[in-house]
């Protein structure tokens, strides 16, 4: 059954991780909460129950013994959109950013709370499932009310000013929810590859976004719609997901 039929408790999940006792943990909380396990301890064996297998997800350490874990990453993307969920120690910015950029969907550093994992499984399982579906291009979320064809957003029965780049920013944050989307893809999306390395053009567009937002919004409901990951990007905040999960 695909991950589009089927629900997330139940969907299949690939556990790539070379330490034993992590691996270990991983299998009982995510078996607990109803996912099917496929186990890997390197890069090798990964492809090969990957490819024997088809799970739904796949959570991915990048440190992995053989291979790299960005090679995996590649080796996969060649021929599949399985959603793919970094988990990793690794802190360094520069490693999340090409993890996203060659395909993954989501990262999750170390030490982890097992909700927030829960969490981004679920988000990259839903978004494998199909885009949500929208009245005529209409997307509500949270009294935020975003109408593509006529490049509208309203937070209630306010409307909100928007430039074109401030209205295709949200529009692509809109269309990831819950997804972490770099900069380097915002900056593709909405200003085109001649301004790879701009990040400066991001970080006002989306200061300016938010504080659009927020003066439109009085109640403080979308104060921490749009949340950023320190030197990699940007990811709308699922409402469901608006609250701090304990670490582990």
């Amino acid at each position: 059954m695909s991950a589009s039929a089927r629900p997330a408790e139940g969907a299949t999940v690939l556990v790539i991780e070379d330490d034993d006792e992590t691996r270990g943990a991983l299998v009982r909380e995510l078996s607990a909460r109803g996912y099917r396990i496929v186990e890997a301890a390197d890069g090798r064996t990964a492809l090969e129950r990957w490819a024997a297998r088809r799970p739904d997800v796949i959570l991915l350490d990048l440190g992995l013994p053989d291979i790299d874990g960005l090679q995996v990453i590649r080796r996969i993307r060649r021929e599949s959109t399985t959603p793919i969920v970094i988990l990793s120690g690794r802190y360094e910015e520069r490693e999340k950013v090409e993890a996203l950029e060659r395909g993954a969907d989501d990262y999750v550093t170390k030490p982890f709370g097992v909700d927030e994992l829960n969490a981004r499984l679920r988000v990259a399982l839903r978004r494998a499932a199909g885009p949500a579906a929208s009245d005529g291009g209409r997307v509500d979320m949270d009294g935020l009310l975003i109408d593509v064809p006529r490049h509208e957003v309203r937070v209630g029965e306010v409307r909100v000013e928007l430039t074109p780049r401030e209205f295709e920013i949200l529009r692509v944050l809109v269309e990831n929810s819950g997804r972490l989307v770099t900069k380097g893809r915002l900056l593709r999306a909405v200003w085109g590859e001649a301004y790879q390395g701009e990040d400066s053009y991001v970080y006002v567009h989306v200061s300016q976004l938010r504080r659009k937002l927020a003066a439109a919004d009085p109640e403080g409901r979308l104060a921490d719609l749009i949340v950023t990951e320190p030197g990699v990007g940007y990811r709308i905040r699922e409402a469901r997901d608006r609250s701090e999960p304990d670490r582990h």
